[in-house]
């Protein structure tokens, strides 16, 4: 029963690595091969401690599963929503006991490299010994640990909001180590993967899609500007935090995506790599993207630095969004109850896609069920099951609110 506990848990990451399409594949030897040897070192070290990190976990998860006398672990519960508190919770609601006793929870479902997977439902109580991390049930070591959906910056939040109103040291102790998960996960390039031990296909990509890496730099910002909650992580981690999001906001400019010599917006996922657009899952191909683009944006207008660089791939992104705006177009519900966009010259909404072609420059709906991209979001609702949100208004509140607020802190800045 021992090795066949050892081995389930092993054979359920390479059944989950096989099913994997191989087309996505990113960080493949030959390719960190190819690299010059500047980078190719850093990335060899990268990828050689993540592999370490994912044994590690594997051997402990199998031990733990012996020790329990299971054959296999069990997913962890699943939970519909994520885990997310309200950005203006007050300080003394951290101290509660209900919420010192959540921490606890929270902890004992920190993977052993220091992130948290998505969709736990912690009301169950803490995990018990021979519980997967995740609760992606069937899927191996899926989305163990994640920045996706918020996931592991939350966490961090929640338990540095504790440690600092309660004095839970465990608590401290957690969102320290959480904060050297987001440090260690970040790539030689400045860029964060989706899932760190990394985990192959699309989640190799540099993540920008639901705003993932954007959520770990405001976490690691937070840090450094001595934002309360955060009093007691020491200026050694302060001072990693802000390199890494220099290192970040670098990457950023870097991989601004250029048509024709000309830099536009991003996309929502980039190859590791190079840097390059690259698709996720089948309504997700490589294309310029008008909400997470956005997001970034506004993050830059508030927190990034004033530097030339910075007021350069500002304004060439609000260039692209002025001139790539929907007008004309109607929200309303078809037959079927569903969503859509239609026709109408008389309508005062304003949208931009979620997708744009990165050779037309035009908007694309591609469908989930065939991959195949759309001119309008009424023909791929025909043919696809639509669970998404195609159209984006996040832009015109950059434009209307966050640019004016712009142009003051340049104005400030410049005295």
């Amino acid at each position: 029963m021992k090795r066949r506990c050892f081995f389930l848990v092993l054979f359920s990451l390479a059944l989950a690595a096989a099913e994997e399409p191989r087309d996505l594949r990113l960080l493949t030897p030959e390719r960190v091969a190819a690299l010059p040897d500047s980078e190719r070192v850093g990335w060899t070290a990268y990828l050689d401690r993540s592999r370490g990190r994912a044994l590690a976990e594997r051997r402990l998860l199998a031990g733990e599963c012996r020790a329990a006398g299971k054959q296999a672990s069990q997913p962890a519960p699943n939970r519909s929503s994520e885990f997310e508190i309200d950005g203006d919770t007050p300080a003394e609601w951290f101290s509660k006991p209900e919420n010192r006793q959540l921490a606890g929870v929270l902890i004992s479902y920190q993977t052993p490299t220091g992130g948290w997977s998505k969709a736990v439902d912690y009301e169950t109580g803490p995990r018990s010994p021979g519980t997967h991390w995740t609760s992606q049930k069937g899927e191996g070591w899926h989305y163990c640990g994640t920045i996706d959906n918020r996931t592991t910056t939350e966490q961090i939040k929640f338990l540095a909001g504790v440690r600092t109103a309660a004095g839970d040291e465990a608590a401290g102790a957690a969102a320290l180590k959480g904060i050297d998960y987001l440090l260690e996960a970040q790539y030689p390039n400045g860029g964060w993967p989706q899932v760190y031990p990394v985990e192959s296909g699309y989640h190799e990509a540099v993540t920008l899609n639901d705003n993932a890496m954007l959520h770990v730099m405001e976490v690691l910002l937070d840090l450094v500007g001595g934002e309360e909650s955060y009093a007691f992580v020491d200026a050694e981690r302060r001072a990693a935090a802000r390199a890494a999001v220099d290192r970040g906001i670098a990457w950023l400019l870097a991989a601004q995506v250029r048509i024709d010599g000309n830099p536009t917006v991003w996309c929502a996922q980039h190859d590791p790599l190079d840097s390059a657009p690259v698709k996720a899952r089948a309504k997700e191909p490589p294309s310029l993207s008008g909400g997470e683009s956005a997001e970034m944006v506004k993050f830059l207008m508030r927190r990034g630095p004033v530097t030339p660089e910075v007021i350069a791939s500002i304004g060439s992104a609000v260039k692209w969004f002025e001139g790539n705006r929907l007008d004309g177009l109607r929200k309303t519900k078809n037959e079927a109850g569903k969503t859509d966009y239609l026709p109408d010259p008389d309508s005062k909404e304003v949208y931009w896609a979620r997708f744009y072609d990165l050779g037309t420059g035009k908007p694309i709906f591609p469908g989930a069920d065939d991959g195949i991209s759309y001119p309008t979001h009424t023909e791929m609702a025909a043919k696809n099951k639509v669970a998404y949100d195609f159209m984006t208004t996040r832009p015109r509140d950059l434009l209307e609110k966050e640019l004016p607020r712009w142009k003051k802190r340049l104005e400030k800045e410049r005295g």
